[in-house]
């Protein structure tokens, strides 16, 4: 296993932005915990014993229910107290109290939850760290930096999409090489993705041409879109008393603009092209 390298760069640039991103998700967060905090305060033990058994089951230390594994606040650390609250106890007599009656109290036990937000200093914000195996006599930390933004134009729009849960399944992989393998397959097909966007961004730009894309006709279209305009084109070939026959379903212009930008050759979209049914989807998966 190679050795890992870090790198930690500072951008004042990137600081304003970090700052924004974090009080966004720090609201968010607060809504959770928000919520979790009415939750908690809701319930009353007779006990302090219950009360701190409750402290327990949030905390992860308590025994589950039904044969599970207890299930632990998944959020921010937050930190419970027990409060004895003193409560008028419910009269078993019907009808009003004699005036001479003293009024009977009762204890009952709550958690309460103080959260408190974090609040970061100035100079938090604008850090990134770049990990790399490649050894500084190979490459220095200014070429490092240097290669890592030049990929937000190569691989890192490509990185923003897989990372919708739909866009890729996940994968539970142990061994080390393993994961550096698919790490690699993956960088991989990146690359060849923003090629593909590139080359007919570039073919559209020069041939002054548009394809179909989510909201009309453009010429910038993303990877996505250009796979989604494939999708419905078909190509059956078949045998009928030793004679082969071709047959090509759904392909349109734009697919043959596509064809060409990417360097495929148009006569594997030759034959006979019936007409097609329903116009081509162009929503990208």
């Amino acid at each position: 296993m190679a050795a890992l390298r870090f790198l930690v760069v500072h951008s004042s640039q990137w600081a304003p932005q970090g700052a924004v991103t974090y009080a966004a998700a720090q609201a968010k967060e607060a809504e959770r915990v928000t919520e979790h905090v009415q939750h908690v305060e809701a319930r009353w033990f007779a006990c302090a014993a219950a009360a701190e058994a409750a402290i327990a089951e949030y905390e992860g230390r308590g025994q589950g229910r039904r044969g599970r594994g207890p299930r632990p606040w998944r959020y921010p650390v937050l930190h419970d107290r027990v409060e004895a609250i003193e409560v008028p106890k419910k009269r078993t007599q019907r009808g009003r109290p004699p005036q001479t009656e003293a009024p009977q109290v009762e204890v009952r036990y709550r958690l309460a939850v103080p959260p408190e937000g974090l609040v970061p200093s100035e100079d938090a914000h604008g850090w990134t760290v770049l990990a790399t195996t490649v050894p500084p006599d190979v490459c220095t930390d200014t070429e490092i930096l240097q290669a890592y933004q030049e990929q937000q134009v190569t691989v890192a729009p490509g990185v923003r999409w897989i990372k919708n849960p739909a866009a890729i399944a996940p994968g539970w992989l142990e061994k080390p090489e393993r994961i550096a393998a698919l790490a690699m397959l993956t960088v991989v097909g990146v690359l060849v993705y923003a090629v593909i966007q590139r080359q007919v961004r570039l073919y559209l730009h020069a041939h002054d041409q548009q394809v179909p894309g989510t909201k009309g006709p453009t010429a910038t279209p993303t990877a996505a879109v250009v796979f989604a305009l494939l999708r419905p084109v078909m190509r059956v070939q078949f045998a009928v008393d030793n004679m082969i026959g071709l047959q090509v379903h759904g392909v349109h212009d734009h697919h043959r603009i596509v064809c060409e930008a990417v360097g495929i050759e148009p006569v594997w979209y030759h034959g006979v092209v019936t007409e097609q049914n329903a116009p081509p989807r162009t929503t990208p998966p």
